[in-house]
């Protein structure tokens, strides 16, 4: 072989290495472990992204999913509403595209055996992911009983150490979410207050950094549609999805199963109408929840949260 013939080969197969993939740059999806969120998963293990590159990146808990936002580590995120307000508080205001679920029961403030109720919380040692979820639905309890979380003793611990914390008996109580809550109750945990207690309040959604729609619409319509085909396929085949799904939960079929009557997970037609014929419904909802969590000190100031939906929703009936 010449010389020439020895550097232009590789040349070439550098060549055709980058023709035989695709020059799309993936989507990339944060979330955490949630049996809400789950459809994104199952629809990628049944094929429905067709090849557009998305890629599914979990965190151990929902700080990490924000602040993987923050960093520009991911472009779109799953996120409860009162999370995206404090995304927002800091200026960043990435647009809701998908409303995923409204819990009604799934999260919980779960105590150990001995507590009767939520007033002997009182000086007790609560385990809380403080800068998400778990702090906005304390509040909400706390409140059931003239308290507020001056009346706990705080400790801040993510999602993935509340078992271990709890089991092993270094909190009296802490306030988690599926399926740690399922894990928990049934190993004698009790529930003391959960989101069925304050129905709408409680929202999972979907949401894409602004910058980020142009250069990667297509991928966005694709886990949309892909989004809603799995949620058919969860709906009329529910056997055979929690066979697929219950192990990325750590769960057993039959626990998935219970777990999703926490939940009520709109379909494209809900959807549709909250983030357009009524969006005006939708948004006096997220001001009622910016204002709960304002006055708890939860938030430093109201939320606006008009820039936080798209003027044309990016959902296709």
């Amino acid at each position: 072989m010449n010389k020439r013939a020895f550097f232009i080969l590789p040349l070439l197969s550098l060549l055709f290495l980058g023709c035989s993939g695709s020059s799309e740059s993936p989507l990339k999806v944060g979330t955490n472990l949630w049996p809400g969120y789950e459809c994104l998963y199952l629809a990628r293990d049944l094929g429905y992204y067709e090849g557009a590159v998305i890629e599914l990146k979990e965190y151990p808990s929902a700080s990490e999913v924000m602040s993987a936002y923050r960093n520009g580590e991911i472009d779109v995120a799953a996120l409860t509403m009162d999370e995206l307000f404090l995304l927002a508080q800091l200026g960043h205001y990435p647009q809701i595209i998908l409303i995923m679920d409204f819990s009604k029961g799934s999260d919980a403030i779960l105590g150990q055996p001995y507590l009767e109720g939520l007033v002997d919380l009182r000086g007790k040692r609560v385990g809380v992911e403080a800068i998400a979820l778990g702090s906005f639905l304390l509040t909400r309890g706390l409140e059931q009983v003239n308290m507020t979380l001056k009346d706990v003793t705080l400790v801040n611990l993510p999602v993935n150490k509340h078992e271990k914390a709890f089991n092993e008996g270094e909190l009296d109580a802490v306030v988690t979410f599926d399926p740690v809550r399922t894990k928990l109750l049934e190993t004698g945990a009790k529930v003391l207050f959960d989101s069925s207690r304050i129905p709408g309040e409680i929202i999972d959604v979907l949401v894409v950094r602004e910058e980020a729609i142009a250069g990667h619409e297509d991928q966005l319509q694709t886990m949309l549609r892909s989004w809603f085909r799995a949620l058919d396929y969860l709906e009329s085949n529910p056997k055979e999805a929690a066979r697929q799904v219950a192990p990325h939960q750590g769960l057993t079929e039959e626990q998935f199963t219970a777990s999703l009557k926490g939940l009520r997970l709109p379909d494209l037609k809900e959807n549709m109408d909250l983030l357009g014929e009524n969006k005006t419904l939708f948004l006096e909802r997220m001001r009622h929840l910016s204002r709960v969590m304002f006055e708890n000190g939860l938030l430093q100031r109201s939320i606006n949260p008009f820039p936080l939906l798209r003027d044309t929703p990016l959902l296709e009936p």
